[in-house]
Parts: C-alpha cells; sequence; structure tokens
C-alpha cells in the first residue's frame, strides 16, 4: 500500500516530488553511492556487514540521513529494489518465493498479507515487536510481518464546499446513496487503486452479503469512478487544487491535515467510513543476508524512523508515544473503529468480490 497524502498546497505534487526524488537515490544501488560496488561502511562493533537488500513498494521513501544513520549504526549498506504497488509487490514476492531478489520486504499491506504468508514467502522475524505494534499485529502470521505503520481509507468531503452551498455535508456509508448528494461523489476504481480496493472493503465489512445491492445504489446516485486517487482526489475532488466539481471523494484520514488554510483545514473525513490499512515488513525466506534484514526490521520500528514516517509516508507510525507534526496532532483525526476484515477471508474472496464489483459498476 502505500498510503499517500501531499502537503498544504498538493497531495500530489509533493508525493510526486518525494517519489521522484526516492528513485532517483534508491533505484537498483545504495543510498550511500551510486556506484555497483558501494563502499561498505562499519557498524558500531567495527565490523563491516556487507549489503541488505530491501525490496518494497514504488511509495517508499526514507531522508538519506535516516538511511546513513541505519548504515552507520548496523555497518551494512542499503540497497532498495522497487517492485510496483502493494499488489504488485506481493505477486513477485509470491512469484520468486524460491529464490527471493532480496532479503527484508516492506509493503505488504492487511490486505495481501495472506496471500505472502501462505505462499512461504517470510521467514521467523525473529524481532521483539516496538512498545504498542501488537495492536496491528496479524491474526496469524505476526510472527513472520512485523507492523511498521498504519492509515486508514476514508471518505473525505470538501468543507467550506458545503457550507457554501448550505447543504449539510454527509456522515455514514448510508448518507452517501441518499438524494441529496446525487453527483456529488467520485471514487477510485477498486480493481485499479489501493483506495479504492480499502473503500470496498469497507463496504464489505459494513454492509455483508448485501454489498453488491449498496454499490448498485451508489452508481444509480451519480457516483463517479476513476482509474485511481490522483485522478480522483487531485482531478475531480473539490479542493485537490484543480477543477473539481465533486466534494466528496475516498482519500485517507490524515488528508485533512494536508488542506490548511490560515490555520484551518477546508477538509474532513468521515470516521464512520474508514477502513484500516496496516503496512508490514519482514524477512524474506531463503534471504542471503538474514541478519541484516532482521537488523533493518529493527530499525523500522525505532524511534528514528517512526518519528519520519508521518511527513515521509503520510502515515501513522505503530510505536507508542512518537509525535505527530503539528498539523497531524491537529487535523489528521482517527478513527477509533475502523473496518477490519480478516487478512484470510480478503485472500480468499478477493478475485470473486472484484468480480461481482466489476459487474455492479459497469452494468
Amino acid at each position: 500500500m502505500s498510503f499517500v497524502p501531499a502537503h498544504a498546497t498538493s497531495r500530489t505534487s509533493i508525493r510526486v516530488a518525494v517519489i521522484a526524488l526516492a528513485t532517483a537515490l534508491t533505484a537498483g544501488c545504495s543510498l550511500t553511492g551510486g556506484s555497483s560496488e558501494p563502499d561498505r561502511p562499519s557498524g558500531s562493533d567495527g565490523t563491516s556487514g556487507g549489503t541488505v537488500v530491501l525490496v518494497t513498494h514504488d511509495s517508499w521513501y526514507l531522508p538519506k540521513k535516516v538511511i546513513r544513520s541505519f548504515e552507520q549504526q548496523s555497518g551494512y549498506t542499503l540497497e532498495v529494489q522497487s517492485a510496483g504497488d502493494a499488489g504488485t509487490l506481493t505477486n513477485k514476492l509470491v512469484l520468486t518465493a524460491d529464490d527471493p531478489t532480496g532479503d527484508v520486504a516492506f509493503g505488504v499491506d492487511n490486505t495481501f498479507a495472506s496471500r505472502a504468508l501462505d505462499a512461504g514467502v517470510f521467514d521467523t522475524a525473529g524481532v521483539t515487536p516496538a512498545p504498542g505494534a501488537d495492536a496491528f499485529a496479524l491474526p496469524d502470521g505476526s510472527d513472520r510481518l512485523l507492523p511498521v505503520d498504519h492509515a486508514s481509507v476514508c471518505v473525505n468531503i470538501d468543507t467550506t464546499w458545503f457550507a457554501d452551498h448550505d447543504l449539510t455535508p454527509p456522515q455514514t456509508l448510508d448518507d452517501l446513496i441518499k438524494p441529496d448528494y446525487r453527483d456529488l461523489f467520485v471514487v477510485p476504481g477498486a480493481s485499479t487503486s489501493s483506495p479504492g480496493m480499502a473503500f470496498l472493503l469497507a463496504t464489505i465489512a459494513a454492509y455483508g452479503d448485501a454489498w453488491p445491492d449498496y454499490w448498485a445504489s451508489l452508481m444509480d446516485n451519480g457516483t463517479e469512478l476513476v482509474p485511481g486517487w490522483t485522478e480522483a482526489y487531485e482531478g475531480q475532488f473539490t479542493q485537490g487544487g484543480g477543477n473539481g466539481t465533486r466534494p466528496i471523494v475516498v482519500s485517507y484520514d490524515s488528508s485533512p491535515a494536508f488542506t490548511v488554510s490560515k490555520g484551518e483545514t477546508t477538509t474532513a473525513a468521515l470516521l464512520g467510513t474508514c477502513f484500516q490499512q496496516v503496512e508490514y515488513a519482514g524477512v524474506l525466506a531463503g534471504a542471503q543476508n538474514p541478519d541484516g534484514a532482521r537488523a533493518f526490521l529493527e530499525f523500522l520500528e525505532s524511534p528514528e524512523v517512526q518519528q519520519e514516517l508521518p511527513e515521509s509516508m503520510y502515515v501513522f507510525p505503530v510505536r507508542d508515544g512518537t509525535t505527530l507534526p503539528t498539523q497531524w496532532a491537529t487535523f489528521a483525526q482517527q478513527p477509533t473503529d475502523p473496518a477490519t476484515l480478516d487478512p484470510a477471508d480478503i485472500a480468499a474472496h478477493r478475485s470473486d468480490w472484484l468480480t461481482t464489483w466489476t459487474e455492479v459498476t459497469t452494468r
């Protein structure tokens, strides 16, 4: 997964810049140098630990100084291999399970975790979770996948639009199918977008077997489907920075922290519509450097990394006591009881759910 908002002026513009920088820094090379045989730093004990290969999604990013800190503390050199979005990453990890391309993987989330675990992708983590991380542990596989960050996909609204139009904004999933909100909602597709899939799962959690009827009502009420989050938020949402005409969109619980103007946010996340996403990291079975992989797992849950997550990858830390940026603490309100589904249930039914969703939304 990766979870995306950008900054006060535009989520996408900063995210694109961050990913471009990360790509330039990480694609196929060490973060400490671009040569094929980088100098290997020594750890605090003066030993050289070799290279740790991280396989991750395209939205991976930590500041170079943070990566240097890991290399200096551990004695390992970090090499990063990008593997597409969270779904593509999982598929590649499964396909290479017998001959992994790296030592450690980050970015498999709770909607894909069971598939990777069932395929034997991960070895025992062998790392004690940070304080608070156990709250995000998988029901099965917690010995192999370590929680690193979390966020919730939620319906967001343009509060200024509703005030200007003297219309009471929606609050619940049920509200979105009411005539008052006809032609106001835009959703990224479940088959083409991680947040779109998360929103579909939120409706399945809420309506059970009746979820296709709910989606039929959404479409009958003029809901617009677009391929991805960027098209929805930046292209169609009225607070997205463009010329959008729809004041209701699927985004994240952190999104209102990035639409702040004059000390107030212009958007709100509807906290009763959210689906929780958690990203995990694990040691790849058959890794050439499992010790280095475990050192990197410990680093991901360290205070140093957890502190960086909100402004580097726009997600919430799992470690208790991590201080959030000021605007996050004020405006990025989290749901107290976000919807969840058993990862094994998602793995078992994902294909059928997407087939039914496609039939309903294209009829």
